[in-house]
């Protein structure tokens, strides 16, 4: 276990490391308009492509997910760290200078990969190096700084060039590896490397019906959080037209505004986890506030577009759930399993974006925008509601263990 300083140092560096991978994540959201009509993309194409770019980026993340997920249990915590980051700055950088759709797409692939690794490996150290009473404090602060990138990306959005936005974040990444430096690994990692216990195969979560099911439910909690950014949020102008919102809807803006509600939300939610004594009943209350605000989204036809931006702050509070749904998938598994479930988890949530907006377009021409939006909200949120119940306490979990 690190001394104090080596605790703040570790939850300081898991905190910016998630800033700059959250300002990344949500960058093409913040730019797509902008970036696509200087492509030369105009009308459907901008949210046709759009969805296509984005799910490159979620694919990237899917397979990315995975990767670092195993390496972090088989080489340790830090190699993810160091590995995940130097590959999306450089693909974010590469990402300035495209000139195509194609291009886009595949510097958008690349760059998930790398974005896959960087929340798992940070939470699984902190998890493993922190008190169990402090724990989830910890956590709280990773997340809660973390999702402020994507503040900043929606600020810097608004006077830089959509170019210079991806150059930013590329170089923010390469400034942190220098700031790693001074992490250790794990100490629970480095005890596994003296018993015969197996190293995690990605596989070996398939191996038990239990494991499997406590595998399940971590990933399906976090759905509702995902379609409320990639679907809500992401497309809050083409909604916000059909809702016939008074005022035109900057995607930047939404963004901004959301996870400014997000901010505040992953600080309540870690910190009623941690008063309350249970993860579960936080995740609870906060799928329960999600549900209440999604439902009001879908009834304020013809309010401003100030009203309207209030509401994407309360839809990112509500759903502001990231660092207590982390911190279970951190908890629920063992030392041999943990980095692989608490980076796949979070990627295969995010990678959920994929099948989500699929269904979005499929559905749209035949029941309308808001109609196919509110039938996944439905869908997304009764799947989580039916996990939660099935989900084991964690607070009071002990770390060090294996499977």
């Amino acid at each position: 276990m690190p001394n104090l300083r080596g605790q703040a140092l570790l939850v300081l560096v898991a905190a910016l490391g998630y800033f700059v991978d959250i300002y990344d994540l949500v960058l093409f959201s913040v730019v797509r308009i902008s970036s696509l009509q200087d492509l030369g993309l105009s009308g459907t194409d901008l949210m046709d492509k759009g969805v296509f770019l984005l799910n490159m980026q979620m694919s990237g993340m899917l397979v990315g997910g995975i990767f670092w997920g195993v390496l972090g249990d088989k080489k340790g915590r830090l190699s993810v760290l160091f590995g995940s980051i130097l590959l999306y700055s450089l693909a974010n950088i590469a990402n300035g200078f495209v000139e195509s759709v194609g291009a886009y797409a595949v510097w958008r692939f690349i760059a998930g990969i790398g974005l896959a690794g960087e929340l798992g490996a940070g939470i699984t150290l902190v998890t493993e190096s922190i008190p169990q009473k402090s724990r989830g404090y910890a956590t709280m602060i990773v997340a809660t700084v973390g999702v402020s990138g994507a503040v900043f990306a929606g600020l810097l959005a608004e006077y830089f060039p959509w170019r210079t936005n991806f150059f930013v974040g590329g170089a923010l990444g390469l400034c942190l590896l220098a700031l790693r430096l001074g992490v250790h690994e794990s100490a629970l990692y480095q005890k596994l490397q003296t018993h015969n216990f197996t190293r995690s195969n990605f596989f070996d979560l398939f191996a038990t019906r239990a494991r499997l099911k406590r595998y399940l439910v971590c990933i399906l909690i976090g759905v509702p959080l995902w379609y409320v950014v990639g679907i809500l949020i992401t497309f809050s102008p083409e909604i916000a037209r059909a809702l016939q919102v008074q005022g035109e809807i900057a995607p930047g803006k939404a963004i901004l505004f959301c996870y400014l509600g997000l901010i505040f939300g992953d600080f309540a939610s870690g910190w009623i986890s941690q008063i309350w004594q249970s993860r579960k009943k936080a995740m609870l209350l906060f799928l329960l506030l999600t549900t209440v605000m999604v439902s009001i989204l879908f009834i304020s036809y013809g309010i401003q577009v100030s009203s309207y931006y209030g509401l994407c702050i309360a839809l990112g509070f509500s759903s502001g759930y990231w660092a207590v749904f982390v911190t279970i998938a951190a908890e629920e598994f063992g030392t041999n399993f943990r980095a692989t479930v608490a980076t796949t988890v979070p990627n295969f949530v995010r990678g959920m974006v994929v099948p989500i907006t699929l269904l979005f377009q499929y559905l749209k021409p035949y029941i309308g925008i808001l109609s196919a939006a509110a039938l996944l909200g439905f869908l997304c949120l009764s799947i989580s509601f039916i996990a939660l119940i099935f989900l084991p306490e964690t607070y009071h979990k002990n770390m060090d263990f294996c499977e």
